[in-house]
């Protein structure tokens, strides 16, 4: 009879364990779940903000590029980056990883945003007071040749812009076509038959998370009739195919760096008339595009 008490009451106890153990991770698991659902309750919130940011910068840069009498290709490229950034984040999975990777994109992007419309504003300020004093003819040479040193001088305002933390990226992408005398001095030209060399100068942008020492970056100029110029090398990645026109090679450390480099017309040729387009590649990415014109 003692015995079948003891039994009873050891049944009793290890029900007892069994249900605070059950009530217990039921507790437990409506937490998580609670914790989780608030979770994604402020990730979504953070992320349709971003998003609100980046049609508000998309209508910003909208309105700078509409203004411009210069075609300003900054201003057209960092609004594709943002359109990209902003495509990318609307097909994202909502976690705390990738929300925070796309914040530090928008952050890197608004700072761009900030120093282009300044020097988008000083630059429209300058057009205006140019356009009082000098006759039509003037104003517009004034403001091509203001155009071009607007974009050397942006070479070290965005030299802290940056796409990917380790990797190295280009600023102020220009191209021209260049008469060289036999003393060596190099004048800029918009006629394609008189251009001795195609100039193409950009900027190796600051990156002190980036290894220092020697680099290389490929250049691609393509004429108007969508040749590739000078050695039109390639360059096998996996599945993909670079030909590029020269190698750009140089001593990096971790500061801005300022690169120029020239195609040559092919022996007996003259360059063509149109629309040339220049694309600089980190490997196989494309870091930096832009297009200039020879009459």
């Amino acid at each position: 009879m003692e015995s079948s008490q003891k039994t009873s009451t050891g049944l009793k106890v290890g029900l007892g364990i069994l249900l605070v153990l059950f009530l217990g991770t039921a507790f437990y698991t409506s937490k998580l779940y609670n914790d989780k659902q608030e979770t994604e309750k402020v990730l979504v919130g953070e992320k349709k903000q971003i998003q609100h940011e980046l049609d508000n910068m998309l209508v910003q840069y909208d309105e700078a590029i509409a203004e411009s009498k210069v075609k300003n290709q900054d201003l057209i490229a960092a609004r594709e980056r943002i359109q990209g950034l902003m495509d990318s984040l609307k097909v994202s999975q909502t976690s705390v990883n990738s929300l925070w990777r796309y914040k530090k994109k928008f952050l890197a992007l608004q700072e761009e945003m900030d120093v282009l419309m300044k020097e988008n504003d000083r630059l429209k300020g300058e057009n205006e007071y140019l356009a009082s004093s000098l006759d039509s003819t003037q104003v517009q040479l004034a403001e091509r040749t203001m155009f071009t040193d607007s974009l050397l001088v942006q070479n070290t305002e965005l030299a802290t812009v940056v796409k990917d933390a380790s990797a190295l990226q280009t600023v102020g992408l220009i191209g021209m076509g260049v008469i060289e005398r036999s003393s060596g001095k190099q004048i800029p030209t918009e006629r394609a038959r008189r251009s001795d060399k195609i100039k193409i100068c950009f900027t190796v942008a600051k990156n002190t998370i980036a290894e220092s020492g020697d680099k290389e970056l490929y250049v691609q100029v393509i004429d108007p009739k969508n040749n590739i110029l000078g050695s039109n090398d390639q360059l096998q990645f996996d599945d993909q195919v670079l030909n590029y026109s020269l190698i750009s090679r140089f001593n990096y450390e971790n500061r801005n760096l300022n690169i120029c480099e020239y195609i040559s017309a092919a022996d007996d040729q003259k360059f063509e008339e149109g629309r040339y387009k220049i694309n600089v590649f980190n490997d196989k990415e494309l870091i930096s595009t832009s297009e200039f014109t020879m009459k």
